[in-house]
């Protein structure tokens, strides 16, 4: 074996890493069964507030110390391999932002009719189409009117400097994408901070490519309708007054003589706090946040003013913001020095104020919510926290406390509204600033906030945090300011986004929703837990009794799969689904077929009498090319189900792609490794047995006999799935035709239909679906009540109805373990993408197989085969639902039928592959000629896989509950028409369209000549 350094050398490297990183999960679950035996009484009931305060207090302790290098509880928890949302329990929400909202606001809520018109029939023309809503809204405008100017209705205030009334309609449009663009990605930065804010472990927030939409999960949510208020609030920018040190620390020592006393009275109990560890003024090495936390400037930057006061605006601002400082830190030490007791453990000094740690914020806010301490401030002070925490020492965190000043109202003097735009830009020395304008009554009340606080702090709050604190260098007029300090570009854009947060309302709605409850949860980890068990009994037991030692060897190949997929998954901070888990299961089975390849090819060369070293080498190295391409083309299925699926779907196809490479990995080399010194150490190897030998050594038949049947029964099979359609439709899933569903529980067992008749009322006799779900006593309810409407109102509506239906069955006890939404505009785009994942996995597999076996007859044979296996599936899922039978079709199940496709290709091309080896060696024959050779050469093969897989699947049908129910069925169906379609389908459409070679003309004999014939 060539390389076998390099192997052993990379096995050990990927061993190792996947060890150091699954670690950091058995230290979690060890901390975690600390704190439950912590927060357990002696009758055994545990506390969950005592536990959360347990694992609180470690937050930022260590607790695992790896080689030298400690990790606290918060890293361990960032690095342990995370469980989905459907194995935990939690919250899955897809929000879109609203663009037709943005466009209304650039125009300055025009009254237009054609604008009005265009709007409306932009949003008619986004539910069938996959264009960006600003391209609808051009395409609607031009039928709405031909000659029309959108410059007339967008060149306003607001827009000056980008749109003017010359502007062309394509230019117009190009400013309103790069609006919508922002506005996206202000939400997202925004919805990510409140997230942070939330306090939810683990979140996973990001933005889906291609589309205005942010996928948000959050693991534990127990309280969905705060998480609704959460995301789809409105930003709130305001600017507020901030009371400096000196004014607000004569209060701070009349509250900490309050405190000491309540503790000593034993009213008051802090616990353990870390406020001493925090980065002072006078630290040599504060960070940029800090800096900038500190030096933040206002500098007056009016585009029309060029007097001479303003030229010297730097030096002067620094100056300003230096005593500021200065006088701070004199405040901040006195106040201090007065504080030996709740408040100095509670609060320490920060390089432009005082701050705490991020661990006592919750002590703190707790305290100032008191009647008693609030009565000690005055009724126009308010206290905000900073939005950025400081890293301090001991890898602890800190965030600034400001003291805020309320105008008579109790409003802000100002708010976002008032910002007109605001950019990231450098100052003259290249440093980054914000560059601010704001609107023309904006600037007035701009100019009297800094008038009235010249050489004091403003605070710029977003939802109730300080995003930064500039001080005011004098007032500013005109409505241009620049805001700098020791910003890096990512904060000056940061913070420019924030201001920008207010200049346009940018709602969001939640298009997609899913929340399953912990039980469910829990079910879900055991299901998984024991099917995958029971796949991998399954695999190891048939292995080792068919192909004996070879087969113990491939077994411990599989496990360093299992531990590779696991490991991999662990350093990419992958979470793992309850899909996932059914991507490893049929990573077990599928993982086996590289090992069946290359112990086929040894027995095959053990029967040419060669000796064993030759039958191994050999073996291997012609198997290799064939698992190559094998793997390479349901890779290809894979990827295309990655990049166009979301949510389950998505973490399915990383499971898989993942256990494809590492199976291939594991199987060619890893198992190579352990075979060669298995036979060195013996100096035997046993891969088959007497009965194995016998089992298909007869096996004889003649495709081409049977194509015209096998069509025949295909057609049939198609046809009468297509009119089971056509009688009672497709039962597609909420993810295809949008509505709302709910799995409802109840003590015993209810009849289904029963059910669906109590609440067909209270659903407006809309399309309503029950069935039981699991067990006899739990039901899916499935409802396009109020489908089209996605408001937070619909949601409560649609589940006050449900409860209402259930209202009979109270005695029951229904409760409501989850529940799902898709709006009608995500379904349509989750439909179009099904289709155009299904379309573009085959035409990857074309241009493959073609450019692999350089004749399109090929590719054009395995791709027939797929669509047919895909349309098979289809089919019969539609035929057992006329009967009764009835499995939803939604995103899982086209993730079943993309894994039959990569299946069923990987099978056609292992006997393409032996088609064109016996091309090579006999280039006179024609295909037909040697395709049933090919065929039962292969055979065994393809059954011996075959079976396998559809032994995993089952195991994953019976163990694996019911959310995978319908995907583990999908799968079965495919694998045994994915046989049938390899035989019978592909190769003879390979034979029909590929020609027969001409004869070769005999070329006449010459006339000999007369010295010949001498």
């Amino acid at each position: 074996m060539r390389n076998k350094n390099f192997i052993i050398i990379m096995t050990v490297i990927v061993s190792a890493l996947c060890l150091y990183y699954l670690s950091f999960s058995f230290v979690a679950r060890s901390v975690q069964k600390d704190a439950e035996a912590y927060a357990t009484d002696a009758q055994g009931n545990v506390n969950h507030d005592k536990q959360q305060t347990y694992l609180d207090s470690i937050w930022k302790e260590p607790v695992y110390n790896f080689l030298g290098a400690e990790y606290t509880y918060q890293e361990v928890k960032e690095n342990e391999l995370g469980l989905g949302l459907d194995l935990r329990g939690g919250m899955h929400v897809v929000l879109e932002v609203s663009p037709v909202e943005i466009i209304r606001s650039l125009s300055g809520n025009s009254k237009d009719p054609n604008f009005l018109k265009a709007l409306a029939r932009a949003q008619e023309m986004q539910k069938n189409s996959q264009e960006k809503f600003t391209t609808l809204f051009a395409e609607a405008y031009r039928e709405v009117e031909p000659d029309g100017r959108l410059s007339r209705i967008f060149s306003n205030t607001a827009n000056r400097g980008k749109i003017s009334f010359e502007s062309s309609n394509a230019e117009v449009i190009n400013v309103i994408d790069q609006e919508v663009e922002d506005a996206i990605e202000r939400s997202f930065n925004i919805l990510r901070t409140r997230i942070d804010k939330f306090g939810v472990n683990q979140p996973n927030i990001q933005r889906l490519k291609g589309s205005g939409r942010i996928q948000i999960e959050l693991p534990g949510i127990d309280n969905p309708d705060r998480v609704r208020k959460l995301l789809q609030g409105m930003a709130n920018l305001e600017f507020w007054e901030v009371w400096t040190p000196e004014e607000f620390s004569p209060y701070f020592s009349q509250l900490s003589e309050h405190l000491d006393k309540e503790e000593k009275a034993g009213r008051l109990n802090i616990g353990r706090t870390s406020a001493q560890a925090a980065p002072t003024a006078g630290d040599s090495t504060p960070s940029a946040v800090q800096d900038a936390a500190a030096d933040d400037v206002l500098a007056k930057a009016a585009a029309t003013s060029n007097d001479t006061a303003a030229a010297s605006n730097d030096t002067t601002a620094l100056a300003a913001a230096d005593q500021a400082k200065t006088d701070t830190a004199d405040a901040l030490q006195s106040l201090q020095e007065e504080q030996t007791g709740v408040m100095s453990r509670l609060f320490t000094m920060m390089p432009g104020g005082i701050g705490a740690n991020v661990r006592d914020t919750a002590r703190i806010n707790d305290i100032f919510q008191r009647s008693d301490v609030r009565a000690i401030f005055p009724p126009n002070m308010k206290f905000l926290w900073g939005v950025k925490p400081i890293k301090g020492d001991n890898r602890q965190e800190f965030v600034e406390f400001y003291a805020i000043k309320k105008g008579r109202d109790g409003k802000a003097p100002m708010t976002g509204e008032a910002v007109n735009d605001a950019r990231q830009d450098f100052d003259q020395n290249g440093r980054p600033e914000i560059n601010m304008t704001m609107t023309p009554a904006g600037a007035k009340r701009w100019a009297k906030l800094t008038g009235d606080n010249v050489g004091r702090q403003v605070a710029i709050v977003l939802d109730n945090y300080v995003y930064s604190a500039p001080v005011v260098q004098g007032e500013i007029t005109g409505g241009n300011s620049s805001i700098t300090g020791n910003f890096s570009i990512e904060e000056a854009k940061d913070l420019a986004n924030i201001l920008k947060a207010g200049k346009m309302p940018a709602p969001t709605r939640i298009v997609e929703e899913a929340i399953v409850g912990p039980s469910l949860g829990q079910e879900a980890i055991n299901q998984g837990l024991l099917s995958t068990l029971a796949g991998l009994l399954v695999v190891v037991v048939f292995m080792i009794a068919y192909y004996r030692t070879g087969g113990f060897i491939a077994n411990l190949a599989l496990v360093f799969n299992v531990f590779f997929i696991l490991g991999i998954l662990a350093q990419f901070n992958a979470a793992l689904t309850l899909p996932g888990i059914a991507g490893i299961v049929l990573t077990l089975g599928m993982a086996v077929d590289a090992n069946v390849l290359i112990f086929e090819r040894m027995r095959e060369e053990a029967a040419k009498g060669l000796s064993l070293r030759e039958v191994i080498n050999k073996g291997y190295d012609k198997a290799f090319l064939t698992i190559l391409d094998a793997n390479a083309t349901t890779f290809l299925a894979g990827f295309i189900l990655y990049f166009f699926g979301s949510g389950p779907v998505k973490g399915f196809a990383i499971t898989m792609m993942l256990g494809i490479v590492t199976s291939f990995f594991t199987s060619v080399f890893i198992s190579r490794l352990l075979i060669e010194r298995s036979f060195r150490k013996a100096g035997k190897l046993s891969f088959s047995s007497s009965f194995t030998d016998r089992l298909f050594a007869d096996v004889k038949f003649d495709v081409m006999k049977w194509k015209k049947p096998a069509y025949a029964f295909s057609l049939t099979i198609i046809a009468f799935g297509f009119v089971a359609m056509a009688i009672k439709g497709p039962n597609l899933g909420v993810d295809f035709k949008g509505g709302r569903s709910y799995v409802v529980q109840f003590d015993d067992a209810v009849p289904a239909s029963d059910v669906r008749g109590a609440l067909l009322d209270n659903f407006e006799e809309e399309g309503t679906e029950v069935k039981t779900f699991g067990a006899s006593n739990r039901l899916k309810v499935i409802t396009s009540y109020l489908a089209d409407d996605e408001s937070t109102t619909a949601d409560e509506q649609v589940k006050a109805a449900l409860l209402q239906g259930l209202d009979e069955y109270k005695n029951l006890n229904p409760e409501i373990l989850s529940s799902s939404k898709v709006g009608a505009t995500m379904a349509d785009d989750i439909q179009k993408t099904a289709v155009l994942s299904l379309i573009l996995a085959l035409a990857g597999i074309f241009i493959y197989v073609m450019f692999r076996f350089s004749n399109w007859q090929f590719s054009l044979g395995g791709v027939i085969a797929l669509l047919h296996d895909a349309i098979m599936i289809i089919a019969i899922f539609a035929i057992l639902d006329l009967f009764g039978i009835s499995y939803e079709m939604d995103q899982i199940f086209i993730a079943a039928v993309l894994t039959i496709v990569g299946f069923s290709i990987n099978d056609t091309v292992v006997i393409f592959d032996r088609v064109r080896e016996y091309l090579n060696d006999n280039p006179r024959l024609h295909v037909s000629e040697i395709i049933n050779p090919a065929l039962v050469h292969t055979f065994s093969r393809t059954i011996i896989t075959s079976f396998t897989v559809f032994m995993v699947v089952l195991i994953l049908f019976i163990f694996g509950g019911e959310i995978l129910r319908g995907f583990s069925l999908a799968m079965m169906i495919g694998v045994l028409f994915g046989v049938y379609s390899t035989l019978f389908i592909a190769s003879p459409i390979v034979v029909d369209t590929m020609k027969k070679k001409p004869e070769p003309t005999p070329t006449p004999a010459k006339p000999a000549t007369q010295a010949q014939k001498a």
